[in-house]
C-alpha cells in the first residue's frame, strides 16, 4: 500500500458496509449513494490489496481482513470526530454550518417555519438537515445537534427534554365518508390500516386490547413517515398519526378519542464538548425554545395517553 496515496475518506465507507451488512443499508445510513460506496469498498480493497467483502445475494459479507482492521478503522473514525468536536468549539463567532439530524415527520411537519426564523434570526448559520428515523450518531459526528424521540445513553451527551408528540388514529373525511367511522376499537378489524412495514406494534397493541391481530387489514406498510402520511391524505386507511403532522391538512380528522396511544418524549441532544461553541449553543439554545413552542401549540387531547400502546 503506498501511504502517501492512502484515502482516509475511505473509512468511513469502509465502517458502513461493515456494519449494517449491505450498500443499501450503509447507504441509508451515511447519505452516500451505492455506487459511490460501491466505489469506495473496491477502491480500499485496492488501496490495501485485500479481500474486504464477499459479495451475496443477501448482501456484504466481511472477511477475516475486514473483522481484524474494524477496530483499528473505528478509532481512527473516532479520532477524527474528536478531531472535528475541538475544532468547531475552538469557533466562537455564530456563523459557519450546523448539522441536524431529525425524524422525517418532524422535519417535514414541524421544522420548516422554525428553520425559516432561524435563517432571519441567525442569518449567517448555515444548516444541514440529516432527515432520518434511525438514531444519527453525534458521537462520531454524523449531526451536531439532534431531535429524539429516546433520550441518549453516552454519558457524553447533553440531553434536554423540549416537549411531546402525542399520536392519534386519524383518516381523510373523504375516507370516512366511504367506509364509516369507527366507534369503538375493535372496530379497526373492518378498516385499512396504515403502519410501518418492519415492525409490529400495531398488532401487538391490538391482541393488548384482547382482539386477535390476524384480523387487522393493511391498505399499506411502509416505514417511511411521509409515504403513511400521503396515503392518509390520500384515503387509503386510518394510521396514526402525530397531532402537529394532523394540524397541517382540515381534511385529516381525528377517530377512536378512547384509543390510548403513546406520548413521545422529544430530546434535544448535543455532544457535551460542542456547547462551547457560540453558533451551535446558539441553534441548540433557538430550538429548545422554538420547537418546544410548537409542540406545546398541539390541541389539547382528551385521552389519557402513556407510554404503552399500539404504536
Amino acid at each position: 500500500m503506498n501511504k502517501s496515496n492512502f484515502n482516509w475518506a475511505l473509512i468511513q465507507s469502509f465502517l458502513a458496509a461493515l456494519e449494517h451488512g449491505s450498500l443499501m443499508g450503509a447507504a441509508r445510513a451515511t447519505g452516500v449513494s451505492q455506487p459511490t460506496l460501491g466505489r469506495h469498498i473496491a477502491e480500499l480493497e485496492s488501496q490495501l490489496n485485500l479481500l474486504l467483502f464477499e459479495r451475496t445475494g443477501r448482501g456484504l459479507q466481511a472477511t477475516g481482513h475486514a473483522l481484524a482492521l474494524a477496530e483499528a478503522a473505528r478509532a481512527m473514525h473516532a479520532g477524527a470526530a474528536d478531531f472535528s468536536r475541538l475544532a468547531s468549539g475552538a469557533g466562537q463567532s455564530v456563523q459557519g454550518s450546523v448539522r441536524l439530524s431529525a425524524s422525517q415527520p418532524v422535519a417535514f411537519h414541524l421544522l420548516p417555519p422554525i428553520l425559516a426564523r432561524m435563517r432571519q434570526t441567525l442569518p449567517q448559520v448555515t444548516v444541514e438537515l440529516v432527515v432520518s428515523n434511525s438514531v444519527s450518531n453525534l458521537l462520531l459526528r454524523e449531526a451536531d445537534i439532534a431531535l429524539r424521540m429516546v433520550r441518549p445513553e453516552q454519558g457524553s451527551l447533553v440531553a434536554r427534554q423540549i416537549g411531546q408528540v402525542r399520536l392519534r388514529a386519524c383518516a381523510s373525511k373523504d375516507y370516512l365518508q366511504r367506509r364509516g367511522t369507527p366507534q369503538v376499537p375493535e372496530n379497526l378489524a373492518e378498516h385499512d390500516l396504515i403502519a410501518g412495514d418492519t415492525n409490529t406494534e400495531i398488532q401487538q397493541g391490538f391482541q393488548a386490547m384482547g382482539y386477535p391481530a390476524s384480523a387487522l387489514h393493511f391498505g399499506l406498510r411502509t416505514d417511511d413517515m411521509n409515504v403513511q402520511w400521503a396515503a392518509v391524505r390520500a384515503g387509503l386507511g386510518i394510521g396514526f398519526m402525530s397531532e402537529h403532522q394532523m394540524q397541517s391538512d382540515a381534511a385529516i380528522t381525528a377517530v377512536l378519542p378512547m384509543l390510548t396511544l403513546p406520548t413521545l418524549p422529544v430530546w434535544l441532544t448535543v455532544h457535551r464538548e460542542l456547547r462551547t461553541s457560540a453558533r451551535i449553543r446558539a441553534v441548540y439554545d433557538f430550538l429548545a425554545d422554538e420547537v418546544g413552542q410548537a409542540l406545546q401549540k398541539q390541541p389539547a387531547n382528551p385521552t389519557r395517553l402513556n407510554e404503552s400502546g399500539p404504536l
